[in-house]
């Protein structure tokens, strides 16, 4: 399944680097043998992730190359020389990273993503399925119990209680008229 699943915690060593969860790098290794129509085992070189800083959250984002690519698309549609283009292509790519892990499934983390999440000396990561964030542990067992709290408001689309597409929210206001 090539899917980032759970929350799992390491700590940094002396140099900065962390070692990636396994069943994350297998998820990656999946991923691009997927996009380059070979076997897992055929994959050449190191686990490649994208890295930067979460616009929403005090955490790092860490995207599959070509999941991260995709991210141009939309980009594409807005006038290149408007503001709006500028702004969004700068909020995208300016502070990101591409990494490459070592043998030992460890990355380097920049040391200005680092400061943005808060890290000191052990990180939590925390699959989003198709992407996954790098978090200080108590800062991401808050936001996955924020995140808990909220989501009971929240139908997934095409989900049978409520109605398809509708939020929890949605259908008992309707139900109260």
């Amino acid at each position: 399944m090539s899917v980032f699943l759970g929350t799992h915690q390491n700590r940094l060593d002396a140099k900065g680097r962390v070692s990636v969860p396994a069943g994350f790098r297998n998820a990656l290794r999946e991923r691009a043998a997927r996009q380059q129509g070979i076997a897992i085992d055929d994959v050449p070189g190191p686990v490649q992730i994208v890295l930067r800083p979460s616009h929403k959250h005090p955490c790092i984002e860490a995207w599959p190359p070509a999941a991260f690519a995709s991210l141009a698309s939309p980009l594409d549609q807005l006038d290149m020389f408007s503001e709006d283009h500028d702004d969004l292509a700068a909020a995208i790519y300016a502070d990101a990273y591409p990494i490459d892990a070592d043998k030992e499934g460890r990355i380097m983390l920049p040391e200005i993503l680092s400061a943005h999440a808060g890290l000191i000396d052990s990180v939590a990561f925390m699959g989003l399925g198709h992407i996954f964030q790098i978090w200080e542990p108590k800062a991401a067992e808050a936001r996955r119990n924020e995140a808990r709290v909220r989501a009971r408001a929240v139908s997934l689309p095409g989900a049978r209680a409520g109605g398809a597409g509708q939020s929890s929210r949605d259908q008992s206001s309707r139900d109260q008229s």
